[in-house]
């Protein structure tokens, strides 16, 4: 199967298409799919959807997808990947950017995987549409400052895509249980948060019954959920970034390099370089 990569943080693209020029195949990155006109039937993984004008998609890394146009339609393709999300994160926080860096990060790693239309604001659909074709008419000209133009307008466009995903989450989500998962992703950066005292204080559980209610809802100890979660970003950053392994180890509260290495050969049975190293020699 055709695998599709990205290799800059963001790309835009706008295609009026009558025939998807491109057979099922799968991404790498996060892309945001609009239709300003047309209709059709949307593929992904195995699922099959109808659209629409106004619509808009919401496609994961790995997931598996073709378009079918059975009228003419307008598509802009806006893709990015979490190298993107973490470069909003300055290294001096005082404006509070990296804060909604983190946010976008938990909001697109744990938004419900469904298909279909992932706007479920009404009053932000005109909005939607005004931001995408300042998007599409910024993106045909090289005018001054016109990264920095774009950029603006995707995260303003990305902080309304998650508000309209947040939504989804209420839609889907069941139980405390649930809840506790989503704490921990949002405040995966914060190790003071993720104590077990500062759980139970936040849910209005027993210190003493904490650990075990999460282990009853999730099948895993607190400690180790915390782990996984943390070695699975650790695993996009080796992949889609370029930082250094102290940067990581710094980012996610490790303790040092070696702490990091060692529960990396735990779980993934080999250190983050040969990790990197092994998908880089994949690439070529």
């Amino acid at each position: 199967m055709l695998v599709h990569n990205l290799y800059k943080p963001f790309e835009i693209e706008y295609l009026e298409i009558e025939t998807c020029p491109v057979n099922e195949h799968r991404h790498t990155f996060f892309e945001l799919i609009y239709t300003f006109f047309g209709k059709g039937v949307q593929h992904v993984n195995q699922q099959t959807l109808n659209y629409y004008p106004d619509n808009m998609f919401l496609l994961f890394p790995q997931d598996v997808q073709h378009f079918i146009c059975t009228e003419k339609t307008g598509f802009l393709f806006i893709r990015f990947n979490e190298v993107y999300l973490t470069s909003q994160k300055p290294r001096d926080d005082r404006g509070g950017l990296g804060d909604w860096a983190a946010k976008m990060e938990y909001i697109f790693h744990n938004t419900p995987h469904l298909p279909g239309c992932i706007l479920r604001e009404q009053a932000d659909k005109p909005l939607v549409r005004a931001l995408l074709e300042a998007i599409r008419r910024e993106s045909a000209e090289d005018r001054s400052l016109h990264r920095e133009v774009l950029q603006q307008l995707i995260n303003t466009l990305l902080t309304i895509v998650a508000r309209n995903i947040s939504l989804l989450g209420q839609e889907e989500r069941q139980g405390r249980g649930q809840d506790l998962v989503g704490y921990i992703h949002q405040h995966i950066y914060d190790p003071e948060r993720l104590k077990a005292g500062a759980l139970a204080a936040h849910f209005h559980i027993s210190l003493n019954y904490i650990s075990e209610y999460f282990k009853k809802q999730t099948g895993e100890s607190l400690q180790q959920y915390i782990t996984r979660y943390k070695l699975k970003l650790v695993e996009t950053r080796l992949q889609y970034s370029d930082l250094r392994i102290n940067e990581i180890v710094s980012e996610l509260g490790f303790t040092d390099e070696s702490h990091l290495n060692r529960l990396f050969k735990k779980y993934r049975g080999m250190s983050p370089s040969a990790f990197r190293r092994q998908i880089h020699e994949h690439a070529i």
